[in-house]
């Protein structure tokens, strides 16, 4: 697989809103390069709104995301899609329509009026069915796939994008325990070939074990960043989510583990 570029995303006090609702004011972030940084917190702090000011798809009202220092929202379309893939929360695609197909689009922001499909297109296609582990099912219909089997087509779309940035909003949701491995072990992965990523993760143990970086927000506010042996507590996970824990380090990995979760009394 090529190694991409590296691309630096950042948002600068940037305001999110829904309307007249404020949903996060005043946020600065940077992504670390070639690093998987997670977004967590509670449900309705802001999490996805976050991704996707980051990702062009929502406009902030005040500030700037800056994509290698220029403003996204001034950048023509084939210009960030060439360095920045999204892969949403919810993906639908049209009936029948097979894995190989799905990853082909992927392409897309690399092909021109005239441009046919060319040998780096199919080498960049073939790498991404790879990295996914999708070849053996490149000629099944989306339909026909079990729920990890599909979250891995819809990387492997992103993956043929061949982006330095990849956003992932909840990559595993509705994913038995065993898919959720397989699609994070593969977004580390991806990583280490160079990519620069951030994913919105519901799940605080997994964040910690596969991110490098993590943000924790609250109230459309980022709270706590760092790597997340640095930065998760008992006191974090408290004012997070309103639960009290004991934590150990992973004897594998040395993130933290959440143990002994309680309700708070």
């Amino acid at each position: 697989m090529s190694h991409t570029t590296t691309a630096t995303l950042a948002a600068e006090h940037i305001t999110l809103a829904h309307g007249q609702f404020t949903v996060a004011e005043n946020l600065s972030i940077r992504l670390p390069p070639e690093k998987v940084t997670a977004i967590v917190g509670p449900n309705g702090c802001g999490k996805s709104t976050l991704l996707n000011g980051l990702a062009r798809i929502h406009k902030p009202r005040s500030g700037s995301v800056l994509l290698d220092g220029k403003d996204i929202h001034r950048l023509p379309s084939k210009d960030v899609a060439r360095k920045l893939a999204l892969l949403p929360q919810d993906n639908s695609a049209p009936e029948g329509l097979t894995v190989a197909d799905l990853v082909r689009f992927g392409r897309q922001p690399h092909q021109g009026w005239m441009k046919q499909w060319s040998v780096e297109d199919q080498q960049a296609f073939e790498a991404a069915i790879r990295a996914a582990d999708v070849s053996d099912l490149s000629e099944r219909a989306l339909d026909t796939l079990s729920g990890g089997q599909r979250q891995r087509a819809w990387i492997a779309m992103a993956v043929a994008q061949q982006t330095p940035l990849l956003l992932l909003d909840e990559p595993t949701s509705a994913l038995d325990l065993g898919h959720q491995i397989e699609v994070f072990e593969l977004i580390r992965t991806l990583s280490q070939q160079g990519k620069t990523i951030a994913m919105v993760v519901h799940d605080l143990a997994s964040a910690c074990r596969y991110a490098d970086h993590m943000i924790a927000m609250k109230a459309g506010e980022v709270i706590e960043e760092g790597a997340p042996a640095h930065i998760v507590s008992p006191e974090l996970v408290r004012e997070l989510y309103g639960v009290q824990c004991d934590l150990i380090p992973d004897p594998s990995t040395g993130s933290p583990l959440l143990v002994n979760v309680r309700r708070c009394t």
